[in-house]
């Protein structure tokens, strides 16, 4: 029993802080001539360095200056943390997520998404 306890504590305190940091909600919201969104990734821990974000969106595509219905998108990607680089990559298409923990923010390509 004592020996699990350790295990579990150092388990606990050999994470980085970035992992530390990283489960949680963070929101997009852009607007441009053709579309309006509203993104959210949640992000949660799954097993050592790897974590699953679940994708929400909701749109509005704009046509001749009318915005259209809102429609919406889900999706689950699977990403493994490189402590060594400190980026995030997406398994399936390799989207590279970069962490700018000081500042509490993640980037996806261009988008930035800020952590509620």
């Amino acid at each position: 029993m004592l020996f699990a306890t350790a295990l579990l504590l150092f388990c606990a305190c050999s994470r980085s802080k970035t992992e530390a940091f990283l489960p949680g909600t963070y929101v997009n919201v852009s607007k441009g001539e053709l579309s309006q969104a509203d993104d959210t990734l949640e992000i949660r821990s799954s097993e050592a360095s790897n974590f699953i974000i679940n994708r929400r969106t909701g749109f509005n595509l704009i046509r001749e200056g009318k915005q259209g219905k809102r429609e919406y998108e889900k999706e689950i990607w699977n990403v493994v943390y490189d402590q060594a680089s400190g980026v995030l990559t997406e398994t399936r298409k390799g989207r590279r997520i970069t962490i700018f923990l000081d500042s509490g923010f993640i980037k996806v390509g261009r988008r930035k998404y800020i952590k509620q």
